[in-house]
């Protein structure tokens, strides 16, 4: 657990949870998940020390919980809102030893490793409390952005809700790395799924693809309407009469609103991926049908060509004395010409038609 001093221009670091508040600024505490639930009677304990109300035992469970969705809480003391991140998981991009990236492995393991891991963020007037997974480098980021900011011409975060919001910001953002590698991935997917001279096989690998789209769709979804929640909640707080509180209100509703803006966007992307793998799917049985028609086609002709060249030997091979030319030396040469310029014309009169060779318009 860490604990920072954000003033007007300072932003220092404190060993441990002070007595009092300072006199100006507010107080971020970072802490991974573990950490609060081993230290959140210490933290519980400062927060009333300080003359601010206690986290609610309910928000308590789900700060510590690793699976719950996003979403937006309050109480008249601070507001809650966790926030699940979209980020690639450790090594998603890297190769393996035996699939050099590009090829389906690849694109497997990508799928595989996205972290939906949430973030918890407790907002009070001059108390932050964010919780992280164990491997979240958002706190870390912001920890040395915030340092280098101190004592610079540069605004430091005025207040919590500030604060959060730029690490919403933060992490949305980050999703721009992550929809690279799904982009390039899958259309390795579509790749494979559309090369005519490739047996596609691997339909487990493309239900999970699938899968981890709509769970992507369903995690910006949660974030689209726990930011609007928190939005809401905004503008139900009270009136400030000071004009830079008014001032510090509407900077926070801009921000706000361009986190939620960044969201949807993110919400459009996943669902133009989405449609793209379902086309990809579809234009792959497509191709897969035109593929059979053109083979059918083949067949049907060949079948044609030599259909009357059946029925002449057919017609040769009756066991009769009297058949025309049976008896004579050239009778085998006439028919043999003859059945080679049938064949010869159904051939040409088909290819001219665009029966065999292209495609018919």
């Amino acid at each position: 657990m860490r604990v920072f001093h954000v003033g007007t221009d300072r932003f220092t670091e404190l060993a441990v949870l002070p007595d009092a508040l300072p006199a100006g600024g507010f107080v971020w505490i970072g802490s991974a998940r573990q950490e609060l639930e081993a230290q959140s009677g210490a933290l519980q304990a400062a927060l009333q020390r300080w003359g601010i109300a206690p986290l609610v035992d309910l928000h308590v469970s789900d700060l510590l919980n690793d699976h719950l969705p996003s979403h937006h809480d309050y109480t008249s003391w601070y507001d809650l809102l966790v926030f699940r991140r979209l980020a690639a998981g450790p090594g998603s991009a890297a190769p393996s030893a035996d699939a050099a990236p590009g090829t389906l492995a690849a694109a497997h393991r990508a799928l595989a490793a996205i972290d939906t891991s949430p973030v918890g963020f407790a907002v009070f007037d001059r108390v932050l409390i964010t919780v992280h997974p164990a491997d979240c480098a958002v706190r870390e980021h912001f920890a040395q952005r915030l340092t280098s900011l101190s004592g610079s011409a540069a605004r430091l975060p005025a207040s919590p809700a500030e604060l959060m919001l730029r690490m919403l910001n933060h992490m949305v953002d980050g999703y721009l790395d992550l929809r690279r590698l799904l982009t390039r991935q899958l259309g390795t997917l579509q790749h494979e799924l559309l090369d005519p001279k490739s047996r596609f096989a691997d339909w487990p690998f493309l239900l999970e693809s699938r899968n981890a789209l709509h769970l992507l769709e369903d995690t910006c979804e949660d974030q689209r309407s726990a930011v609007q929640e928190w939005i809401d909640a905004l503008d139900e707080w009270p009136a400030e009469d000071a004009a830079p509180a008014r001032r510090e209100r509407e900077l926070l509703r801009v921000r706000s609103r361009d986190v939620l803006e960044h969201v949807e966007r993110v919400l459009s992307h996943v669902r133009r991926l989405e449609q793209s793998a379902e086309t990809a799917v579809q234009l792959h049985f497509s191709a897969l049908g035109h593929r059979t028609n053109d083979i059918m086609r083949t067949l049907t002709v060949l079948t044609a060509v030599f259909l009357p060249l059946n029925l002449i030997t057919g017609f040769f091979g009756m066991n009769f004395d009297a058949l025309p030319l049976i008896h004579t030396a050239t009778g085998f040469w006439v028919a043999f010409w003859v059945m080679v310029a049938i064949g010869v014309g159904l051939a040409a009169l088909f290819w001219r038609k665009r029966y065999l060779g292209t495609t018919p318009r």
